[in-house]
């Protein structure tokens, strides 16, 4: 998954929130897949087959089992090996995305506390 920072959000009650969008394109890929599928030859189907199942399987995934498969992703490329649920772990994911603020990454961690793999 490509990085993604934390974004200002709208003030309530004075206060500023911050948001974390998820992007998501799997149906767009699942549809491509299943119209390669449909005009594929023999040969290639069963690897037709597995790449669209592997697509639906990813558009099925919650935003919240999104972010915490994103949070463990930056984690794991900052080389941190410590607890998720840590106050290492949301250094380490600030120090891998400097965007990212405190709040954000605190709700990204508890994202992936509460997906774990």
């Amino acid at each position: 998954m490509a990085p993604f920072a934390g974004l200002s959000g709208k003030k309530h009650s004075g206060q500023k929130h911050d948001v974390v969008p998820v992007i998501r394109d799997a149906d767009v890929i699942t549809a491509a897949l299943r119209q390669a599928l449909a005009d594929a030859p023999p040969e290639e189907r069963p690897g037709l087959e597995r790449a669209a199942a592997l697509a639906e399987s990813t558009a099925a995934a919650t935003e919240s089992q999104l972010r915490a498969r994103w949070v463990r992703s930056r984690l794991t490329a900052a080389g941190f090996t410590g607890a998720v649920d840590s106050v290492a772990a949301v250094k380490a994911l600030r120090q891998a995305e400097p965007k990212l603020t405190l709040l954000a990454a605190v709700e990204l961690q508890k994202d992936a506390v509460n997906h774990p793999e």
